[in-house]
């Protein structure tokens, strides 16, 4: 018989790392909140030229939008759901699955190296549910009924029942793992 129940990785007394979804633009904000708390966290942060009207400015964005890794104890859970600007934890299916300290530490030494770095999320196909995580439609989450081109993309918006086909830069939809009711 298969067991129904979620599996979660949270220690009581061992921390460890797992990943938490921001709203996005948020990951600083939420970093420096945490860190208030007393809580350890890592941003991987990359350096980037943008360019400002006439100047080249050189800024830190993060390595991958709408993320950050917490080292948490179970006691400390609950206080990072609360943070504002935290939407959840990143969750396979529904279990909670701890990051190995090695993927971390990965993490940190491409993220040293200082070269430029580009992370895809696992690409979005037809049938894929996904929610928009920037602009007025933040929130909102369907299901992929077409992709027309590069940018564009047929949305089934599950909270209305309808299918709006919508410009959009792949980077402000978000994969879910499966369907979420609103």
């Amino acid at each position: 018989m298969k067991n129904n129940h979620p599996t979660n990785h949270l220690d009581p007394e061992t921390p460890r790392w797992f990943a938490v979804y921001t709203h996005f633009k948020r990951e600083k904000v939420v970093e420096r909140m945490l860190r208030q708390k007393g809580i350890e966290c890592y941003l991987p942060l990359q350096k980037q030229a943008r360019k400002y009207t006439r100047k080249f400015r050189i800024v830190e964005l993060p390595l991958i939008s709408c993320y950050l890794f917490v080292k948490i104890t179970k006691a400390e859970y609950v206080p990072v759901l609360e943070t504002e600007h935290v939407l959840n934890f990143v969750k396979f299916s529904r279990d909670l699955i701890a990051i190995p300290e090695e993927e971390i530490d990965l993490i940190k030494r491409i993220v040293g190296e200082g070269l430029p770095i580009e992370v895809e999320q696992g690409s979005i196909e037809e049938g894929d549910w996904v929610e928009i995580i920037s602009g007025n439609l933040t929130g909102l989450k369907g299901r992929m009924v077409a992709k027309e081109g590069k940018n564009q993309f047929v949305v089934e918006l599950d909270q209305l029942g309808y299918s709006i086909r919508m410009t959009l830069d792949p980077k402000l939809l978000h994969k879910l793992n499966k369907p979420v009711r609103a």
